[in-house]
C-alpha cells in the first residue's frame, strides 16, 4: 500500500511537472502534500527522494524540495560534450560488432517505439536516452556508460519537458537508422547518423512553453 503511494505520488508530481503545470523553481512543501495526497509526510518524503534520484527535483537541506530547473545553456553543452563523446563510440561499436548486439539494439529500439505509440511519455524519455547508454554497456564500457548516463540526466528533464511526440518518434526512427549503419558495419555512416541525430534532438526542443503555477493544488487538480 505504501508502495503504490508513493508510486502514485510520484507519477502525479512528474506529469505536472512534464505537462508544464508546475513551474521550475517551485517549492514542494511536504505538509501541503500530504494534505492533497492523503497521505503521512513520510510518504511524500520518500516520493520526493524518488523525484530527486530521476533529477526532477532537486533537494536543499534546511530548505525543502523544489522542481528542478535546469537552463537551457546546460542543456546545449550537453549535447555538445555527447557529441563529441559518441561520434567516437559508435566508431568503437562498428569495431566489435556482433549478431547478439545488433540484436539487442533492435530490441531496446521496439521498446521505444511501443513507448512512443502509447504516449507513455517519461518512458519514452527514458528508453531514448538509454539507448546511448546501452551502447556503451554491449560494448563493456562501465565508465562511458556511466559518463553518459550521468550527462543524459542532466538534460533529462528539458528533453522530458521540451521534446514533442513528433520529435520523439522521429528520434526513435533515427535510432533504427544507426542500429542498420551499425549491423552493416559503415563506420562513416554510422558516426554521421549519430551527430545528426544529436542535433535533431536539440534543435527540436522547443522552449515556447506554456505559462505553468507554483500552487501545487492548482497544477496537480488538473
Amino acid at each position: 500500500m505504501e508502495t503504490s503511494s508513493t508510486h502514485h505520488i510520484v507519477e502525479s508530481l512528474t506529469r505536472a511537472i512534464v505537462e508544464h503545470r508546475l513551474h521550475p523553481g517551485t517549492k514542494l512543501a511536504e505538509q501541503k502534500l500530504a494534505d492533497h495526497f492523503g497521505v503521512s509526510r513520510t510518504l511524500v518524503r520518500q516520493a520526493l527522494f524518488q523525484l530527486a534520484q530521476n533529477r526532477l527535483i532537486r533537494l536543499e537541506p534546511a530548505r525543502g524540495a523544489f522542481v528542478a530547473a535546469p537552463s537551457v545553456d546546460e542543456a546545449k553543452q550537453v549535447f555538445a560534450v555527447r557529441r563529441m563523446l559518441e561520434a567516437e563510440m559508435t566508431r568503437a561499436f562498428v569495431r566489435q560488432v556482433t549478431p547478439a548486439k545488433i540484436k539487442a539494439l533492435r530490441e531496446h529500439v521496439a521498446q521505444e517505439k511501443q513507448a512512443v505509440d502509447n504516449q507513455d511519455v517519461p518512458g519514452r524519455t527514458e528508453l531514448l536516452g538509454d539507448f546511448h547508454v546501452r551502447m556503451a554497456e554491449l560494448m563493456g564500457n562501465e565508465v562511458l556508460a556511466e559518463l553518459l548516463r550521468e550527462l543524459i540526466s542532466r538534460c533529462a528533464l528539458i528533453t522530458l519537458m521540451y521534446q514533442s511526440t513528433h520529435a520523439a518518434e522521429h528520434s526513435n526512427e533515427e535510432h533504427g537508422e544507426i542500429v542498420r549503419a551499425l549491423a552493416a558495419r559503415d563506420e562513416e555512416l554510422a558516426v554521421r547518423l549519430m551527430n545528426e541525430h544529436l542535433l535533431h534532438v536539440e534543435e527540436a526542443l522547443t522552449f515556447d512553453r506554456k505559462l505553468p503555477t507554483n500552487d501545487i493544488s492548482m497544477a496537480l487538480s488538473t
